[in-house]
């Protein structure tokens, strides 16, 4: 059931960073807006991509996380295991608000346009906040996915110390 889960998570891992790097190219390929046909397409493709394989990456990425967390008692002890889930966390809202939301608004408001072009629809185009979002969410990813294969120890630093001849540990303090 482990391996399954794990499966499960890099398989919405890699989908979320797949469809994040998509974006960002057809972003960078979009036509002006003068140009409505190839730009409602390319807005069109990017609402796809978002429907189709960002948000059901994004759940299977975080649900299968929380029943791995679930069905091995042992991951909940591990902080990484617990900023991995924060990042996640972190990211939900803005693919949501940020990412999804417009890209389906932009091709709706294009797809309008491009079927009356009297229509009282404004095209937004790209907006920095897009960029950044996306962005963000490539490099969350990427965090993500080094936190999986590195797991770092988060220790506390111990100073030891004898006691009657046998060893003991402490914790450090600042001076020492």
């Amino acid at each position: 059931m482990r391996k399954f889960l794990k499966i499960l998570h890099s398989v919405g891992a890699a989908g979320i960073t797949g469809a994040v790097l998509v974006h960002l190219v057809l972003l960078a390929f979009l036509p002006d807006t003068g140009e409505l046909a190839g730009y409602a397409a390319v807005r069109e493709g990017i609402a796809a991509v978002t429907t189709w394989v960002l948000l059901p990456s994004l759940t299977l990425m975080l649900l299968s996380g929380l029943l791995a967390i679930a069905a091995h008692n042992a991951f909940g002890n591990f902080a990484w295991v617990w900023l991995k889930f924060a990042l996640t966390l972190s990211i939900f809202q803005p693919i949501l608000m940020w990412i999804h939301g417009p890209a389906h608004r932009e091709a709706e408001a294009a797809l309008a346009l491009l079927a009356d072009p009297a229509a009282e629809v404004v095209l937004e185009g790209v907006s920095a906040i897009e960029w950044g979002m996306l962005w963000v969410t490539l490099a969350t990813c990427i965090a993500n996915i080094v936190l999986a294969i590195w797991r770092p120890r988060f220790h506390r630093r111990r100073a030891a110390t004898t006691v009657a001849g046998g060893v003991t540990g402490r914790a450090a303090s600042p001076g020492s």
